[in-house]
């Protein structure tokens, strides 16, 4: 009997026929297996569906119990839900046509806490070295820390141990720090980045819980790259939302959804995300369960209408509640910007073409020269009252092969980000592209910081350019900040979709003092904020020019009055 491929099946047709209330990634992920499905074998689509391959995880884990709360206390085995058949019938159920072998090699799981995520990861993990046939399968729960690495494997653990017949007719061997199976010589252990090394894996299976707190994509390449020997090697990661948007995990996300979205084409990665749709108001409790696969199985009415009172009524409340009751992304807990709305601003097609005629301003913000240095371009509509933003980074070659954030050298193979050679950024590079611009553009002004940029300022000025100090004060900042932030609400301001100004964007902390002030700070160190401080200076110095506080030119231009 296919009983569980059929239960997937149904899953993702009432999913898309909005029978099952789902958000957009989720129904789209779902109308990939159908449109699979529907798909014959040729030369571009060598996949086939073997519904016996795609019950046989599921039928496996289904033998495993409970381990935790009520259903452990009853000795209840696990019973998997149609969401979960769904996504693990999809990925192990597709076969390569002439070899036999799996299509999915990564799967990527976005779903809240308290849906039974942890139970589903630890079963996968038995499954796969005890039951996958593999010769010599080596299975790991990874992760950055032994504590985290050791929860999914130490939950695989206690299932284990209340199974007789894994022992007696797999063959399993449970010892303190890993399980074993002879008879393949397989084994599945804790592996954390806390080693001495990770060099040397053979990955069959490995599982990444909570990939979200990955500070750094260390743990998550050295797997990667340690499953080339395998033919049909797996890494399942599976995570709720987190707050770092130039993390691994965020990373892999935006893939995933540039492949469901049809952007970027991927036969080979499965992905899903639970959440709820840009427009829904995460308070509403009839958008719960699309973020919510388990709704009132394992995630109960009752503890979410808590959850969602304290965190209507505690500021501070409401990012976790987005975070790990809803699937959403946020940048940090007193975030600035709505990234939602940012992200509606965003036009990929904008080019210089487009807008070199209109009037232009050059912000410089240029705090370090072994750090990145931002000097966007930003133009200004007057009749329309609207603002478009061309951003531009620099970074030296040094800085890109040192940083954790290895997004920068993704972002300069993009042409988002231009790596100078050496040590130290190239300032006479900038100052040639300012002078370039300066002669082709419609440029009103260069605002820039006098620090680390005075020597720079003196010599394009000697040459007329029309450089302007802007000292980055509160009194300078927050009135541009609060318009710069009303201008991406309205739908006034459109940019490139720079990936690493939305990062950037998203690494903005607003605090504000007795006044109503506000200033932009960044919570961590490396989370770099150079794009939108620069972005305010030139929003400020058009206020100055076009409108706004009546006192934002004299502050501006006179900071000591400040």
């Amino acid at each position: 009997m296919n009983l569980h491929a059929d239960k997937g099946a149904l899953y993702a047709q009432r999913v898309v026929s909005g029978e099952i209330p789902a958000a957009k990634w989720t129904r789209l992920a779902c109308q990939r297996q159908i449109d699979d499905l529907a798909r014959e074998p040729s030369e571009e689509w060598p996949w086939v569906w073997d519904p016996v391959a795609a019950c046989r995880p599921c039928q496996f884990i289904e033998l495993l119990p409970h381990i935790k709360g009520k259903w452990a206390r009853d000795r209840t085995l696990l019973k998997l839900e149609p969401w979960q058949c769904f996504i693990l019938t999809t990925v192990f159920g597709w076969r390569h046509r002439d070899t036999g072998l799996r299509r999915f090699r990564e799967a990527y799981i976005e779903v809240p806490r308290k849906n039974g995520k942890s139970a589903l990861s630890s079963g996968l993990g038995l499954f796969m070295v005890a039951g996958d046939g593999e010769e010599g399968a080596e299975v790991y729960s990874a992760a950055t820390t032994k504590d985290q690495a050791r929860i999914v494997f130490d939950d695989s653990k206690r299932m284990a141990e209340r199974v007789p017949d894994l022992r007696n007719y797999c063959g399993v061997a449970i010892m303190q720090h890993s399980i074993t199976v002879a008879q393949t010589a397989s084994k599945y252990m804790p592996l954390s980045a806390e080693g001495s090394t990770l060099d040397g894996l053979n990955v069959h299976c490995a599982i990444i819980d909570e990939l979200h707190a990955h500070k750094t994509r260390a743990v998550y390449d050295v797997i990667d790259s340690a499953r080339g020997a395998r033919e049909q090697s797996l890494l399942w990661s599976i995570t709720t939302a987190g707050s770092d948007r130039s993390g691994i995990c965020y990373e892999r996300r935006t893939h995933v959804t540039k492949m469901l979205g049809g952007q970027l084409p991927d036969p080979t990665t499965f992905g899903i995300i639970y959440t709820i749709d840009e427009k829904d108001d995460p308070l509403d409790p009839a958008v719960w369960p699309k973020a919510n696969p388990n709704w009132l199985v394992s995630v109960l009415q009752d503890d979410m209408e808590a959850a969602a009172r304290k965190a209507a009524a505690t500021p501070s409340a409401m990012a976790n509640f987005l975070t790990k009751r809803m699937n959403r992304w946020v940048n940090a807990d007193s975030a600035w910007m709505d990234m939602i709305a940012w992200d509606k601003c965003a036009d990929k097609k904008l080019k210089l073409d487009s807008v070199k005629h209109l009037p232009c301003w050059l912000p410089q913000d240029l705090a370090s020269k072994v750090d990145v240095a931002a000097s966007p371009r930003l133009f200004y509509d007057v009749e329309r009252d609207h603002y478009y933003l061309l951003s531009r980074f620099y970074l030296p070659e040094r800085a890109v092969e040192q940083a954790a954030n290895s997004q920068y050298d993704g972002w300069r193979r993009a042409g988002h980000l231009i790596v100078t050679d050496g040590e130290v950024i190239d300032f006479d590079l900038i100052e040639d592209n300012i002078r370039a611009d300066v002669c082709t553009l419609d440029v009103q002004e260069v605002p820039y910081d006098p620090w680390q940029a005075t020597q720079m300022a003196s010599r394009l000025l000697g040459e007329g350019a029309p450089m302007v100090e802007y000292r980055q004060t509160v009194a300078t900042m927050s009135e541009p900040m609060k318009s710069f932030e009303a201008l991406v609400l309205k739908g006034k301001l459109t940019h490139d979709g720079n990936p690493m100004m939305d990062w950037m964007v998203s690494n903005v902390v607003c605090h504000r003092d007795a006044k109503d002030n506000i200033y932009p700070r960044k919570e961590r160190p490396e989370n770099k904020i150079d794009g939108p401080v620069a972005v305010i200076m030139g929003i400020g110095r058009v206020l100055a020019h076009h409108g706004g506080s009546q006192d934002l030119d004299d502050v501006i231009n006179n900071p000591i009055i400040a």
